[in-house]
């Protein structure tokens, strides 16, 4: 028994309790070998609940840290709506026009949430088709606190279906930036409605949702990378401007009666707001709050410097002069071309993406516009539509599988990397989205225009659409 209780004394103290509890025949049985083997035994089996316990507790921190991470994200994005975009589109209006501009974005805030919730969702993300998903989330059914694996394995789908809300409300704001001034707030309510179900829904659910023609992540047909909406956003809500510019017509007096911002100031907080919630934009897309967010974090703000630093050289050279407004345009237009890169370059590339762009798009909006003459009246085509075309061609040639082995580890994910076929695929993506947002625009244009007419009336015009749609004034004028 001496050479028993060598021994530690806990152990010694466990084992002579077993002995005490047993019959005196079975602790007179059993040898000291089996009694060390019982306890490696309990030690190993405590150890085994200890690490299950460490192991729970770690995934409930990192659920915790994400989950914490996408609502963040999810409350950036809707800043972009409201005040970002309500803000930067109200200033680059004349001040008649600035509350009803304005509320066209918060209408969006609105009633794309309804629609979000009723169908809108489920068209995006739900089980369906290559093309578009099904019914069976209609009303979020289905869309509870635990995780689905395949979108997001670490967060609730609800979270995951607010922060694609944020997305949706957005998309089809950006275009009212094309027919400001002249669009009944009625009508518009109604286009927009049917442009999320028609046009949206479909993009979306091709890029990102389950079994979608252009899904990288899931095997889609055509693997287009788009971390976070160059095409889905940004090319559908552009192309869906400029349709909408020339469907309605030009304003009245455009461009003989010059139409200046009234508030270069209100535009000039709205981008920075725009800047700052771009990066749950992207980041938040990495849906995690892991190294991949970091990564597009950090695009996102190199580009959209060299973006502003772009457009300013170039309008400085041809103008003789920088200003505010093409410093905050060119920042916004590296924002869009980064967008669908922003997941899978490193900085370097960024740089050179949102610089590419900052000059690809100054050029749209001035010497492009100018030439074909078409009102988009603040630029949504010229700074997203373009934008969002050439950031999703550049993210084929820049993507990196150091930052983001999509195609699995130690296969090439971009033109520069290897991947010669990866610039075809975000063709394939850019012409996907282009033709759906033409048809499907065109098709919404002129069912509303049949049913209950678009563009206000000449008087409504003159007058103003704060005064004519809403019966209130942005400001209180003194006579």
């Amino acid at each position: 028994m001496q050479r028993f209780f060598r021994t530690s004394a806990p152990a010694g103290a466990i084992l002579l309790l077993g002995m005490l509890a047993m019959p005196s025949g079975a602790a007179s049985a059993q040898t000291p070998g089996a009694a060390q083997d019982a306890i490696a035994a309990r030690r190993l089996d405590a150890l085994e609940r200890t690490s299950a316990s460490q192991a729970a507790a770690i995934a409930a921190a990192q659920t915790s840290g994400d989950n914490a991470w996408m609502l963040v994200s999810a409350a950036l994005v809707l800043l972009m709506s409201g005040p970002g975009l309500a803000l930067f589109y109200g200033g680059l209006v004349r001040k008649k026009n600035v509350l009803g501009t304005m509320m066209q974005t918060f209408a969006m805030m609105a009633v794309i949430t309804v629609l979000w919730a009723m169908v809108t969702y489920s068209l995006a993300f739900g089980e369906g088709s290559a093309f578009i998903g099904g019914l069976h989330n209609v009303f979020l059914r289905g869309v509870g606190l635990a995780p689905d694996v395949k979108y997001a394995a670490t967060i609730p789908l609800q979270t995951f279906m607010v922060y694609q809300l944020m997305f949706a409300i957005i998309t089809p704001a950006l275009i009212t930036g094309a027919f400001a001034e002249r669009m009944k707030f009625s009508s518009m309510l109604v286009f927009m409605v049917l442009w999320a179900i028609l046009v949206y829904s479909p993009m979306a659910h091709m890029v990102w949702g389950k079994g979608g023609l252009l899904n990288a992540s899931l095997g889609g047909r055509f693997p287009c990378l788009d971390f976070a909406g160059g095409t889905v956003v940004h090319v559908t809500s552009g192309v869906s401007a400029l349709v909408t510019a020339l469907y309605l017509g030009k304003r009245l007096g455009y461009p003989q009666e010059a139409m200046p911002p009234h508030s270069v100031v209100l535009s000039f907080i709205g981008a920075c707001l725009l800047w700052v919630g771009w990066f749950g934009f992207n980041a938040g897309s990495a849906l995690s709050a892991g190294a991949l967010a970091t990564s597009a974090f950090v695009a996102t703000h190199f580009a959209t410097a060299a973006a502003a630093i772009g457009w300013s050289a170039a309008e400085w050279i041809r103008g003789g002069r920088c200003t505010a407004l093409g410093a905050i345009s060119g920042a916004v237009a590296g924002l869009v071309a980064i967008t669908p890169a922003s997941g899978f370059v490193t900085p370097i590339s960024a740089l050179w993406i949102g610089l590419t762009a900052g000059v690809f798009c100054y050029l749209m909006v001035v010497v492009v516009k100018s030439f074909f003459g078409y009102d988009d009246s603040l630029d949504a085509f010229g700074v997203h539509g373009a934008g969002g075309t050439i950031g999703a061609l550049l993210t084929g040639i820049f993507a990196n599988s150091a930052i983001n082995p999509i195609f699995g580890s130690g296969k090439a994910t971009g033109f520069l990397e290897g991947n010669r076929g990866q610039v075809f695929n975000q063709a394939v993506g850019v012409a996907v989205a282009w033709s759906l947002s033409i048809v499907g625009t065109l098709m919404i244009l002129f069912v509303v225009d049949k049913l209950m007419g678009l563009r206000v009336s000449e008087e409504d015009e003159r007058t103003g659409l704060d005064l004519s749609q809403h019966g209130e004034e942005g400001y209180e004028m003194v006579h």
